[in-house]
């Protein structure tokens, strides 16, 4: 499973918007066009001591969003928080800002919420499929959603006969998280890969392998006792 910093970095990487606060004027940013924003952003360490009271302080706020039709499609909510060294430029695309970094927060769907510093930021890396996560997964849903139906053969415990639908949530480097919708709730049933990718070129044969046993599981039940 992906650390925090590594989901932290991944929903940067994959962002196509953001909110930028600066001294309580917020800003909704639109034009990322899933660049990282970290590559326009040059984080500082706080300096113990400092003058930061007489610099604006900075609230960079990203919301990840399942790009599937899902129920409770906000996947999970990252704020970067610090104060500005040089101004903040949103229309310039290559322009770039100097930062004091304070902390990075994760805010999950399922409840969790964790701090990340800059040591660790810095150290993560985003995901190999986070830039094309909405593009693989809206995809699979548009043109071939027989396949998504037969991920289900290998969902533990079985879907019941409560199951509405199910739809691809999520998918990363570790594998595919497929969202099984119930009349009453729904949970999420994650799918490793036979390996973690170290490329998206390797999604294809991973997925492929996903779907073999998918149907080597189907065939075994149907298979007379």
């Amino acid at each position: 499973m992906p650390t925090d910093a590594e989901r932290v970095r991944s929903i940067l990487a994959a962002a196509h918007s953001m909110t930028v606060t600066v001294d309580g004027l917020a800003t909704e940013v639109r034009h990322l066009d899933g660049s990282d924003p970290l590559g326009r952003l040059h984080l500082h360490p706080a300096e113990p001591g400092g003058h930061a009271e007489h610099r604006p302080a900075v609230r960079l706020e990203f919301t990840d969003i399942a790009p599937t039709p899902v129920r409770d499609r906000v996947r999970a909510r990252v704020t970067l928080l610090g104060r500005l060294l040089t101004p903040y430029a949103d229309t310039d695309p290559d322009a770039s800002t100097c930062m004091e970094f304070d902390r990075a927060v994760l805010e999950t769907g399922d409840g969790h919420r964790s701090c990340v510093g800059l040591h660790e930021l810095e150290a993560a890396s985003p995901d190999p499929l986070a830039p094309y996560e909405a593009g693989m997964l809206t995809h699979l849903l548009d043109d071939h959603a027989e396949l998504v139906t037969l991920l289900l053969r290998l969902v533990r415990p079985a879907p019941t006969a409560a199951l509405v639908r199910a739809l691809p949530l999520a998918m990363d480097r570790y594998g595919i998280t497929l969202r099984l919708e119930e009349a009453r709730g729904h949970r999420d049933a994650t799918l490793p890969f036979p390996s973690p990718l170290d490329d998206v070129e390797q999604s294809g044969v991973q997925l492929q392998a996903l779907f073999s046993a998918a149907r080597r599981r189907s065939h075994r039940n149907t298979l007379p006792a």
